[in-house]
């Protein structure tokens, strides 16, 4: 079917957890690829919507995305009177446990009802379907938890079915992204599949991260290397794992977006 742009009203089937921000190009007929925006732990659409502004790509449709769940008050340290209040802190994860060997919040809960709705109700039945895109046209970012959703669907993407690696060039309909962006966010586990004889996932990766991290530590470096073709790393001489602050630090990442958006 042929490609047309999204229009809001496309997105008012999705379920009420699944709320998006849509950001249009300057001239909106200039669309030609899609970017998908996942926000971190405890924060919201809106945030990730202003970022998607900045950036500002080039005949880009950004579609920030809110987390699936609220998080509970306790856990932003607010009473349990405000329980019943509107709330701009939401999480991507199945549940909220805690690691047994640190006391945190588990860094992989489980994704598979955003999966369902991001994968299942946005990409490929409102992007693809509805509106004629493939999944080579879309790009993903995301941060934390959000960058972790981001490889974890780019890995759930690649065919089961298909036990080869593919050299670069060649491509499958639907079963690579364009590319996939974390910002201190490791792969998650359970969104790897479990079959032996699996094949790399293909959709290229990018991975950025401050020179202590924790959460993109070796073992999950050599996790990504194992699961995906195409991996990128960037380690910013800031100790931790936050949002590109400057110049230098973003640099690395619109290089990566210039390049997969002339990809294809």
């Amino acid at each position: 079917m042929p490609t047309r742009i999204p229009k809001p009203e496309d997105f008012t089937h999705l379920e009420p957890s699944l709320k998006v921000s849509l950001v249009f190009p300057e001239v909106p007929e200039t669309t030609t690829s899609i970017l998908i925006l996942f926000h971190g732990l405890g924060d919201s659409e809106a945030s990730f919507a202003r970022f998607a502004k900045n950036l500002n790509l080039p005949g880009v449709l950004a579609i920030s995305i809110r987390g699936i769940s609220p998080l509970p008050p306790s856990l932003l340290g607010l009473p349990d009177a405000d329980a019943g209040q509107p709330t701009n802190h939401f999480h991507w994860g199945d549940d909220l446990t805690l690691a047994p060997d640190t006391g945190d919040l588990d860094p992989d809960p489980g994704f598979s009802k955003a999966e369902e709705l991001v994968l299942g109700k946005l990409i490929r039945e409102t992007l693809v379907s509805t509106c004629g895109w493939e999944t080579n046209d879309i790009l993903l970012v995301g941060f934390g938890q959000g960058g972790s959703l981001a490889l974890g669907l780019a890995s759930k993407l690649r065919n089961p079915e298909r036990i080869t690696d593919v050299t670069e060039g060649d491509r499958e309909p639907g079963t690579a992204f364009k590319g996939a962006v974390s910002i201190g966010g490791p792969l998650p586990m359970s969104m790897v599949p479990t079959s032996s004889v699996r094949s790399k996932a293909r959709t290229p990766v990018l991975v950025c991260h401050g020179r202590n991290s924790e959460s993109l530590d070796d073992d999950a470096l050599e996790l990504l290397k194992k699961e995906f073709v195409d991996v990128r790393e960037t380690k910013w001489t800031k100790p931790d794992d936050g949002m590109p602050a400057n110049r230098q630090e973003m640099l690395p990442i619109m290089q990566f977006f210039a390049e997969r958006l002339r990809a294809w």
